[in-house]
């Protein structure tokens, strides 16, 4: 298939790079010259615009921050939107984590135009996109979604359908609440552990064997030694920097206040991590809250 990958940052460059491993005609772009430069040095194609890239393909993925930009790049002004451009009945596939509402509005103004859409919000930070081992986190139609199945198993190891437009989005939205207040958890029961005279190594022994395994302390273990993939390795060089997870948690907030549920320890993780990304923990990985929580102590 031809497929533009529009968004060629820290995850969307290694996911177009395993689509053409594949065998797919990718041809990617990006608003920054820089990250277009990265993608021409990696040997991917790209275009000198989104529409160019858009142009032909039988598939869009997008890869964006915000789903302000999403909508902004669907709609286009005057006729210049990605779904002006597309061939009629091109597959739209959104990659980027957005709002339950934006995912539906994106949805609609594809489908307005006659193409077809899916929310397709992916977890496993860079090292997932490098690996193509992401989880997706499906919304859309059946039909669409067994369309695009193959090609999102060429960039991930799980893909879930979740229902219908927006629930991709919904179950990122809780898995990544999940995942903050399990890695603060995780970073307060080693902090614990040192002052109380256990070595890192012991409390992971045990805790990654027991009840307390998550993802969170046997992948991206907030202190070095125990995972020597994990971030703490390299100075918390962000895998998923604290900057997005906050931004994640914003959006979980937003989805809390819609449906009034009672999610204290969701909202408590929101405080932690703004305060964390207002700070130097912006440009680190997330696990780097550890050392927020030890200067607190």
């Amino acid at each position: 298939m031809r497929i533009a990958f529009l968004g060629l940052g820290h995850m969307g460059l290694p996911m177009a790079k395993n689509l053409a491993a594949a065998g797919h005609d990718v041809v990617g772009f990006d608003v920054f010259p820089a990250a277009v430069d990265t993608a021409l040095d990696a040997g991917l194609a790209v275009t000198l615009s989104a529409q160019a890239a858009v142009d032909g393909a039988d598939v869009v993925i997008t890869m964006f921050q915000s789903g302000a930009q999403v909508i902004a790049a669907y709609r286009g002004a005057g006729g210049d939107g990605l779904v002006d451009v597309a061939p009629p009945g091109t597959l739209f596939i959104d990659c980027s984590t957005i709002s339950v509402e934006e995912a539906q509005e994106a949805h609609r103004i594809a489908e307005i135009a006659g193409h077809r859409s899916l929310d397709a919000p992916v977890s496993g930070g860079v090292v997932g996109a490098e690996n193509a081992t992401l989880a997706f986190m499906v919304g859309g139609s059946d039909v669409d979604f067994e369309s695009a199945r193959p090609i999102l198993e060429a960039m991930g190891r799980r893909v879930v359908h979740c229902g219908g437009a927006g629930l991709g989005q919904a179950a990122k939205v809780c898995n990544n609440m999940i995942l903050a207040v399990s890695q603060i958890a995780v970073a307060e029961a080693f902090v614990l552990g040192e002052r109380l005279g256990l070595t890192h190594q012991a409390l992971f022994d045990v805790a990654s064997n027991a009840s307390g395994q998550c993802w969170a302390l046997t992948t991206n273990c907030p202190v070095p030694g125990p995972v020597p993939t994990s971030p703490a390795n390299r100075d918390y060089q962000p895998g998923f920097a604290g900057a997005l997870m906050n931004k994640d948690l914003g959006l979980a907030e937003q989805a809390i206040a819609s449906t009034g549920v009672d999610a204290r320890m969701g909202m408590l993780a929101r405080e932690i991590y703004k305060e964390f990304a207002d700070g130097a923990g912006a440009g680190q990985d997330f696990s780097g809250i550890i050392n927020t929580i030890r200067e607190d102590a």
